[in-house]
């Protein structure tokens, strides 16, 4: 019997797997975030904040094999600022094309 590999599903799906099994990605997201604003920024890109995000895992964790996709900024991104109202517009996203 065939069994469907993650790749098979949506971008949404998969995400949805890879924050359920890292949880500790959108709670350092968060933090960022969070980070960012106290400092005065009004704004932010999700990607800098991935790019900080793995330099923890990769360099300070010593976790070569993590792996954070970037189809997920967005995902992130709205997730964080529908959690925070406080963070609403930190980031900018844009329409959805992929499910």
């Amino acid at each position: 019997m065939h069994q469907m590999s993650l790749v098979d599903h949506s971008i949404q799906t998969r995400f949805e797997v890879f924050d359920r099994e890292h949880p500790g990605v959108y709670q350092r997201l968060v933090h960022l975030a969070f980070d960012l604003k106290e400092r005065g920024f009004k704004r932010c890109g999700m990607k800098f904040l991935f790019e900080r995000v793995r330099w923890f895992y990769w360099v300070e964790r010593g976790d070569a094999d993590f792996k954070l996709n970037n189809n997920f900024h967005s995902r992130y991104a709205r997730k964080i600022m529908a959690e925070f109202p406080e963070l609403e517009g930190f980031f900018e996203v844009r329409e959805l094309k992929a499910a």
